[in-house]
This record gives C-alpha cells, sequence and structure tokens, in this order.
C-alpha cells in the first residue's frame, strides 16, 4: 500500500484526474481519495511509488509519498 499527500486536490474532478491518472500507469491498482485529509492511497500496485507520484504530479497535483508498505 502507498499513501501519498496530495495538497492540490480539492474537489471531485481532482480526484478523478488522480484516479485516472493512477489507473493510466496501474490498471489493476485500487485507488482511494479522500478529499478531506488530502490523501491518495493505492494499493495492488506492481511499480514504484515516484512512478504513481511522477504520475499524479503529470496531471497538475504534486504528489509526497507518506507510506510505503
Amino acid at each position: 500500500m502507498l499513501r501519498f499527500k496530495v495538497e492540490k486536490m480539492g474537489c471531485g474532478g481532482c480526484a478523478k484526474s488522480v484516479t485516472r491518472a493512477v489507473q493510466d500507469i496501474e490498471p489493476n491498482a485500487r485507488v482511494e481519495v479522500d478529499l478531506g485529509a488530502k490523501l491518495v492511497t493505492v494499493s495492488d500496485a506492481a511499480g514504484p511509488a515516484s512512478r504513481i507520484a511522477h504520475a499524479i504530479a503529470a496531471v497538475g497535483y504534486p504528489a509526497e509519498l507518506l507510506l510505503a508498505a
């Protein structure tokens, strides 16, 4: 499981963009977004956390890795 802090994320559209960005590179990943806490949790990802963080940042939402388990 990976958890990212995504400060610029603030609405449902943002959450959809972030989810789509992750699933474009990790189709089997489960993505959970907590808009209130500005957290994105990614489970079942095969690639490295840096690749996922880069994909999120590429759609305009810089992501900080908080947890990699």
